[in-house]
C-alpha cells in the first residue's frame, strides 16, 4: 500500500524508517536493537522489584530511581512495536492514529523523564545540604504530589499535539526519518501552514526541558557550593560520588535530546544517517545505562541486587 499522496488525514499512512541501503541485512541489524530491549527492560525491572520488596530502600532517592526506571520502561515499550517492526519484519508502515498515539506516549515521557532528573538533581541538593532533615523533607506523600504535578504537567503540555496534527492535510511522500513517530517530523509532511505547530512544539521544549536543565544546572552549583564548605576532604569525596550517577543519566539523556531537537530544527543539511544515529541515542541508551550506572555506583542497590541473585 502506497503512503504518498493521500489528502485525507483518517486514511493517512506513514512510512518509518530503518537504515537506508541495509535492507538486507536488517535481520542481523535486529540482534543488538533486541539486545538492547532485553537488557534495558530487565535492568529497569529488576531495579523496580529490588526497590518494591526491600524495605532499607524504601528511601527518596529510591523511589525516585523507581519512578526514572518505570518511565523508560514505558519509553520501551513505546518504541519497541516499531522499531523491531522494521528490522525483524521489514513493516514500515504505520496508520495516521497510530503515529498520533506513539508520538503523544514519546513525548509526553520524554518530558517526565525530564522532571524526575530534575526531582533527583533536587533530592541530592537536599541530602548534601540537610541530611538531618532529608527524611522529613522529602516524605513519600510529598513525593508522590511533585511526581503528580509533574506529570500532569509534562501530559497537559503534549495534549494539543495530536490534535494540532488531526487538522492538516497529507499530501506528501510521508516518509519519516526515524523508525518511530515525532511531532517535529510529522508536521512537516503537512501540506499546510504548521507556523502554530512550530511555535507550540519550540515552547512546550523550552518550558519543560529548557526550565528543568536550568533548575538542574542551578542545583549543581548550590551542591558544589554546599561541598566546598565542607571541611574534611574525605567528606567531599564522598558527597560528590552520591551525585555521579545522576550527572551520568542527565548527561546521556540531555545531551542525545538536545542534539535530535538541533538536528530537526537547524539541521537540514546534515546526514540523514546521522539523524538516525541519534534518534536511536536518545531513545535506547537512556534506559539502558541508566540502570547500569546506578547499580554500579550505589552500593546499597548494588549489594540487594546481588543478594537477590545469589539466593
Amino acid at each position: 500500500m502506497s503512503a504518498v499522496n493521500d489528502t485525507n488525514f483518517n486514511s493517512a499512512v506513514f512510512l518509518l524508517s530503518g537504515i537506508p541501503g541495509w535492507e538486507d541485512v536488517y535481520l542481523w541489524i535486529s540482534i543488538p536493537f533486541c539486545l538492547m530491549y532485553v537488557i534495558s527492560m530487565v535492568g529497569n525491572s529488576v531495579i523496580l522489584f529490588i526497590i518494591k520488596t526491600d524495605p532499607s530502600l524504601h528511601e527518596p532517592m529510591y523511589i525516585f530511581l523507581s519512578m526514572l526506571a518505570i518511565t523508560d520502561l514505558a519509553l520501551l515499550i513505546a518504541t519497541m512495536p516499531t522499531i523491531l517492526g522494521i528490522y525483524l519484519f521489514n513493516s514500515r508502515e504505520i496508520s495516521f492514529d497510530a503515529c498520533l498515539a506513539q508520538l503523544f506516549f514519546i513525548h509526553s515521557l520524554s518530558f517526565i523523564e525530564s522532571s524526575v532528573l530534575l526531582l533527583m538533581a533536587f533530592d541530592r541538593f537536599v541530602a548534601i545540604r540537610d541530611p538531618l532533615r532529608y527524611a522529613s523533607i522529602l516524605t513519600p506523600p510529598r513525593i508522590a504530589k511533585i511526581g503528580l504535578v509533574f506529570m500532569l504537567r509534562s501530559v497537559v503540555q503534549i495534549f494539543p499535539l495530536p490534535f494540532l496534527l488531526k487538522r492538516f492535510q497529507y499530501c506528501q511522500a510521508n516518509v519519516l526519518s526515524h523508525s518511530y513517530c515525532l511531532h517535529q517530523e510529522v508536521m512537516k509532511m503537512a501540506c499546510s501552514d504548521i507556523t502554530v505547530n512550530s511555535i507550540y512544539g519550540l515552547f512546550t521544549i523550552v518550558f519543560t526541558v529548557g526550565l528543568d536543565s536550568v533548575f538542574i544546572f542551578l542545583s549543581y552549583v548550590m551542591i558544589l557550593k554546599t561541598v566546598l564548605s565542607i571541611a574534611s576532604r574525605a567528606e567531599r569525596l564522598r558527597a560528590l560520588n552520591t551525585c555521579v550517577s545522576h550527572l551520568c543519566a542527565v548527561l546521556v539523556f540531555y545531551t542525545s535530546l538536545i542534539s535530535l531537537a538541533v538536528i530537526h530544527r537547524f539541521g537540514n543539511s546534515s546526514s540523514h544517517l546521522l539523524q538516525i544515529f541519534v534518534g536511536y541515542v536518545y531513545m535506547l541508551f537512556p534506559p539502558l545505562i541508566n540502570p547500569i550506572v546506578y547499580s554500579v555506583k550505589s552500593k546499597h542497590l548494588r549489594a540487594r541486587i546481588i543478594r537477590a541473585f545469589i539466593k
